[in-house]
Order: structure tokens, then sequence, then C-alpha cells
């Protein structure tokens, strides 16, 4: 279900951005959310540290590391420290 957020910016603003979305081919509701999706997926730093999470897993995997290694190999960083 898709709900309604209002904003508020002064005319002009708002006459270019309807502009500039048309120019597009997209209406300005269109062009707001794919603005806001964008804004959200790059800021949302959950996703950020699972796509990580992700990428750190998949490189483990490659190299053969499983999780006693990683064990091992924090507690002799640790111990040199």
């Amino acid at each position: 279900m898709t709900r309604q957020m209002v904003i508020r910016i002064d005319d002009e603003t708002k006459e270019r951005f309807q502009r500039v979305s048309r120019m597009e081919g997209k209406t300005a509701s269109e062009k707001m959310r794919e603005l806001i999706e964008n804004y959200v997926r790059k800021a949302d730093l959950s996703q950020v540290v699972d796509d990580l999470w992700d990428r750190i897993g998949a490189k483990a995997d490659k190299l053969g590391v499983n999780a006693k290694d990683v064990d091992r190999i924090i507690r002799e960083t640790r111990a040199s420290r």
C-alpha cells in the first residue's frame, strides 16, 4: 500500500521540478519516489553493513577460511598487542 507524503517547496522550485521530471518522461511523483528510494538505499547503514558481511563471507569462502580460522586469527592478533 502506498501512502501520501506532503512536502512544502516554493512555487518556482515546484514548477522547475515538474518540468525536469516531464523532460525525463516521468511525473513529479514518480521522480520523487525514485529520488527517495535511491537516498534511502544509499543512506541505510544496515544495508551497507549487510552487504559488507556478504562480501567478506564470499571472500572468506573463496580463500577457504572458516570460523575456526577467524577465531584463531583474532586471538593471535589480540595477543600480539
